[in-house]
């Protein structure tokens, strides 16, 4: 298989970018596209020109470094599976089987002003690790194992849970809605412990200053056209933003009520 790949090129943040074209030629149909990637980087070396630069790690799903627009689509075009869903996946599970012989590829960074270039198909996403900073965590003492695995949890809340604990904070979200919005991610993060009886101490802490951080840091706001649950690769639900708004409003009455009793706000 052969394709021609019109790659987006900036030397660092600062840089002026461009889309550059490269023939991507012998590529087996069974490579992953971060593996024909490195081909073409090998090729690149090999004529002492600069590689294309492209976030990767675990490359099997899990860790969420990877984030290529491929064909302005976040993690590459998806197909539909035997049992009738969407095939939900990350850039490194994308294979080149998927395209089609001679196709031309356009290969993006995540858009968002939240997440600035910092060389090729890298962007900074650090604004995701501000806010778990903000409040993605607990800190009350819940005390030892023993102590956590013996409360109770009923199956649905367990369930809920470990569905929102799914996000690997890829940022697809982030680059498939048009406003650039982090509501996908932040509403995972909040409604993961939330759900929880050990995260209900701070729960009203957490939705507040995660939202507030999440403002702050220049995410756009969520308008309901639910792309980015249909790019998250771990299918996680927009039903977890209508919770987290519910536990926004929830925190800001929780603040007015103890404000008025002259207690801490």
């Amino acid at each position: 298989m052969k394709f021609t790949l019109h790659v987006w090129r900036q030397s660092g943040p600062n840089a002026r970018g461009e889309m550059k074209q490269y023939e991507a030629t012998g590529v087996n149909p069974d490579m992953s596209f971060l593996e024909m990637l490195d081909v073409v980087n090998q090729e690149l070396i090999a004529r002492g020109e600069e590689p294309i630069a492209f976030d990767h790690d675990c490359r099997e799903g899990i860790c969420g470094s990877c984030g290529i627009v491929i064909n302005g689509v976040p993690h590459g075009p998806r197909r539909r599976l035997a049992n009738g869903k969407i095939e939900a996946k990350t850039t490194c599970q994308t294979y080149m089987r998927d395209f089609t012989d001679g196709q031309h590829l356009w290969l993006e960074p995540w858009r968002a002003g939240a997440f600035p270039v910092i060389k090729d198909l890298v962007v900074d996403r650090s604004a995701f690790d501000r806010i778990m900073q903000a409040g993605g965590y607990i800190s009350a003492n819940t005390g030892g194992a023993p102590d956590g695995n013996a409360i109770l949890i009923p199956k649905r809340d367990q369930e809920k849970a470990m569905d929102a604990a799914q996000c690997i904070g890829c940022g697809a979200c982030v680059a498939a809605c048009k406003n650039a919005s982090a509501m996908l991610f932040v509403a995972a993060k909040v409604s993961h412990l939330g759900i929880l009886p050990q995260g209900q101490p701070e729960r009203a802490q957490r939705v507040v200053r995660m939202v507030e951080q999440m403002d702050k840091e220049g995410f756009g706001n969520c308008t309901n056209y639910m792309e980015c649950e249909a790019a998250c690769p771990k299918e996680i639900s927009r039903q977890f933003i209508a919770r987290m708004n519910r536990d926004y409003l929830w925190a800001q009455t929780q603040d007015l009520e103890t404000t008025s009793s002259g207690g801490a706000g």
